[in-house]
């Protein structure tokens, strides 16, 4: 199975068995483990067989010992490293509204911040490797975007960057909570449809919003604010759930199986640019439900 996230489309994150790293056991010193379950293997031994602490002992033909933490992603590594890019997304955010008052000038530089965010996180995404400097880059741009964009929600449907905050923070909570529950089972055949759907999706906003910038659809078309709108936003917004369940999953099967300690910032890096989706999304449905008031 490939991870919706380009960040994860390569080396370990990838699946062919199915429901992935449930039927097997985590890796206990590396080549130790078959490849058959181990999602972090490939023909010819582990990717990561070049960290050392993964291969601890088996190069002097002791028996597989316990793995050794250190030099491995753990949960601690995720929360911390997501905590910087979150936190450079927020921090953008604040100064960009604080600095820029509504107007088409702040409007260009919001587009151009997007453009350059979104730049960054292409060339992160066929990186081999991470690059904490290109994803806090990303981050930081995203932030000045989102701060713009905000402030002129705002000036319109007092709240709503609020309340759409809320909202993400309760999507994101329990998409956790079904997650952890077990309701949610991770398959490839899950994330074939998922991303059958996400990618649908896409090709059809990029569609409608030629057909606004050419005047063929009026009023926003699908993006428009009324009924319509607010079914698209709502099925954007379960499409970001669907990739926050891959980010989940990805995150666990890493730690799982012994991703070398430099992935917790793709991780971060995924998780992101999901809840960046999940925040617009909820903005846009914010914004309609609120009416013209």
């Amino acid at each position: 199975m490939r991870s919706s996230n380009p960040v994860f489309s390569r080396r370990g994150f990838s699946r062919d068995n199915g429901y992935a790293g449930f039927n097997a056991a985590p890796q206990a010193g590396g080549p130790a483990v078959g490849t058959q379950g181990n999602p972090y293997a490939q023909q010819g031994g582990n990717p990561y067989a070049q960290n050392p602490y993964a291969q601890q002992g088996l190069q002097q033909g002791a028996p597989p010992q316990a793995p050794v933490t250190t030099g491995r992603m753990t949960m601690d590594d995720v929360v911390m490293r997501s905590a910087m890019t979150l936190g450079t997304v927020v921090l953008g955010a604040v100064l960009a509204w604080a600095l820029l008052p509504v107007s088409a000038t702040s409007y260009g530089l919001a587009i151009g911040s997007a453009l350059v965010a979104f730049v960054l996180a292409m060339v992160q995404s066929f990186k081999r490797t991470a690059s904490p400097a290109l994803i806090i880059g990303y981050a930081a741009f995203e932030g000045v975007f989102l701060g713009v964009i905000s402030e002129m929600y705002n000036s319109q449907w007092h709240g709503a960057p609020f309340q759409a905050v809320l909202g993400t923070m309760a999507v994101t909570g329990a998409t956790l909570l079904v997650y952890k529950a077990g309701w949610i089972r991770v398959t490839a055949r899950y994330a074939r449809i998922g991303m059958t759907i996400a990618i649908a999706f896409v090709v059809v906003m990029a569609v409608n919003l030629l057909l606004v910038a050419f005047g063929v659809a009026p009023d926003g078309g699908l993006r428009s604010s009324g009924p319509l709108g607010a079914i698209v936003g709502i099925l954007a917004i379960l499409i970001g759930a669907f990739f926050l369940t891959l980010d989940f999953k990805q995150i666990e099967d890493g730690i799982t199986y012994g991703a070398p300690k430099e992935e917790a910032w793709l991780a971060a890096f995924g998780l992101t640019m999901t809840l960046v989706w999940i925040y617009i999304e909820m903005l846009r449905l914010v914004a309609i439900f609120s009416g013209d008031d």
